[in-house]
């Protein structure tokens, strides 16, 4: 751990993660990833730049693994979209395939070394494993099986981040099957245990913590550290939309979704989500989507926005980041000392 605190800030791409969250968060004791999904490399650049401009501490960055092409045929689902599109006066955008910048974003970290870069959808190659480790760069991969994790131990992986079907926005699978969730669905502490027996490396748990007593639990249960990124969405600091914040004020469920992006995400359900069911294709869902969600979100309409959340969002602490990992830390601690005081 590169923090006083086993408190990690998940990276959350699309505008959420900022470097004034990263850097507060590193001031409180805690540690951040910058998210540079969606990112060019010189917008990460200056992320990397403004963030230690704001702080001294360490942070890391998450970078998204290029899906392969879809052979999926989009003409349908494009119809649709269209359809949405034109009903908040826009156009959809074009259902490209893209690598995510991914080889320049590689070629930034290893010329400008953070101390962590994670990686989620996929393993890097083993040659952009060595890369990092010889700038000094640890790598961690996001899992949600054990047969992922062996992947990531194969490719030389320094931690894994272990992800339960509770977690909000992406799952981190690495291949979808078509179905609903993408894949199999482990429960955290279910995966943190079946992991465990497969691979001995450091993990990270990731999904649904919002409590100090959630980070607790999941120490217990063998995580070197905890991953909130629901439990931020609120700070001040966090880049999300204003709408995608009054949404996590309100009662709905939250369900995995492709409608959006094309790849399984949990978020709170709303009618774009109801009304449609995306094709395994992504980053070219995404990529024909974006305007909707851009103009829904400038309507103020959240139910065509991807309004990502974990499934214990109600629950979620608000304030300033440092307040909030203040707050964990001392939940934390109670927690710790209350199972103590059970034991004989």
């Amino acid at each position: 751990m590169y923090a006083k605190l086993p408190v990690i800030v998940a990276p959350m791409a699309g505008g959420p993660s900022t470097p004034d969250l990263v850097a507060g968060a590193a001031d409180a004791g805690a540690f951040g990833f910058l998210a540079a999904g969606y990112l060019t490399a010189d917008g990460l650049k200056a992320q990397l730049d403004r963030t230690r401009g704001l702080t001294g501490q360490a942070f890391g960055v998450n970078l998204f693994l290029p899906s392969t092409r879809s052979t999926v045929d989009l003409s349908g689902y494009r119809e649709a979209v269209t359809a949405e599109a034109r009903r908040y006066g826009a156009e959809p955008g074009e259902p490209v395939w893209n690598d995510d910048n991914y080889p320049a974003k590689v070629d930034l970290l290893v010329a400008d070394p953070v101390p962590v870069v994670s990686f989620t959808f996929g393993v890097p190659s083993t040659n952009d494993v060595e890369r990092l480790h010889a700038a000094g760069t640890q790598v961690v991969v996001t899992v949600t099986t054990p047969g992922e994790a062996r992947k990531a131990a194969e490719v030389g992986a320094d931690a894994l981040c272990v992800q339960g079907f509770e977690a909000g926005a992406h799952r981190g699978i690495f291949v979808d099957d078509g179905s609903p969730a993408g894949g199999p669905t482990y429960g955290l502490l279910a995966a943190l245990r079946l992991v465990q027996a497969e691979v001995d490396l450091p993990l990270i748990a990731a999904g649904g913590l919002v409590h100090g007593a959630d980070i607790a639990a999941v120490l217990a249960a063998g995580a070197k550290a905890a991953q909130l990124g629901t439990a931020f969405l609120g700070c001040p600091e966090a880049g999300t939309q204003q709408v995608h914040r009054e949404a996590l004020k309100s009662v709905r469920d939250t369900a995995f979704t492709r409608a959006f992006s094309g790849r399984p995400a949990r978020g709170l359900v709303n009618r774009f989500m109801t009304e449609h069911d995306g094709p395994a294709a992504y980053p070219e869902v995404h990529n024909m989507t974006r305007p909707v969600r851009a103009a829904a979100a400038k309507a103020g309409d959240p139910e065509a926005m991807s309004l990502w959340a974990g499934q214990t969002y109600p629950v979620a602490p608000s304030g300033p980041v440092r307040d909030v990992v203040a707050q964990l830390a001392t939940q934390l601690r109670a927690a710790i000392s209350s199972v103590a005081q059970v034991l004989p």
